[in-house]
């Protein structure tokens, strides 16, 4: 028998576990960290624009959630994946994601200026097992009114690009932000209160816990 092989009875240590975030997003990389979590990143190859979900934003963000972390999870079988989708809902209705060009960026910020927006970030936790948990988060911002001249500094910052609705809430787009209710982290795209109720319902051991 190799040691690879051992029973368990004959190990002092519990297997490692594995904990993947399946997003390149550094927000949320930097919002995980700072649960002194160590896991690994594996981006998603899922297209959000191509999703059918539109009447339910807040189902869409968590339907996108899940796809992401089982895409990832049927390459890393074995592993804890964190799925995450975050979408903005226009003060007119309209689902806002990651824009594709400057014109679409400057579109989403002229129709929120001076107005509220609603953010769904979904959460999806896929286990070892393949079990699945998940849950939305959901916050309201409000942005100040806007000149053309501010619109245009925000756009040629090119913090817009990769953002749901096209604004930041973290660095210097919190500079185009009046108000929010509900959870920051949320907005910036990985709401960590959610994250650990889900983490404690699927049963992961986080570091330190009492």
């Amino acid at each position: 028998m190799t040691p690879s092989k051992l029973p368990p009875q004959h190990s002092n240590h519990q297997v490692q576990e594995i904990l993947i975030l399946a997003s390149a997003s550094p927000q949320r990389k930097t919002l995980l960290e700072g649960l002194g979590l160590t896991f690994e990143v594996f981006p998603s190859s899922v297209d959000e624009h191509g999703h059918p979900e539109r009447h339910n934003p807040a189902q869409r963000a968590k339907l996108l959630a899940e796809l992401k972390a089982r895409d990832v999870a049927a390459k890393h079988p074995g592993a804890w994946v964190i799925g995450c989708d975050t979408l903005v809902v226009s003060p007119g209705g309209l689902i806002f994601e990651k824009p594709r060009t400057e014109e679409e960026a400057r579109n989403m910020i002229q129709a929120q200026s001076g107005r509220t927006s609603v953010v769904h970030s979904g959460l999806s936790v896929l286990t070892p097992e393949g079990l699945h948990f998940d849950g939305v988060s959901s916050s309201d911002v409000r942005f100040k009114k806007m000149t053309e001249k501010e619109i245009d500094w925000w756009i040629a910052t090119g913090l817009w690009k990769g953002r749901s609705g096209s604004f930041q809430i973290d660095g210097p787009g919190q500079l185009m932000i009046e108000e929010i209710c509900g959870d920051w982290s949320g907005i910036v795209g990985l709401p960590v209160f959610l994250l650990g109720q889900l983490l404690e319902k699927a049963g992961f051991e986080r570091p330190g816990k009492v």
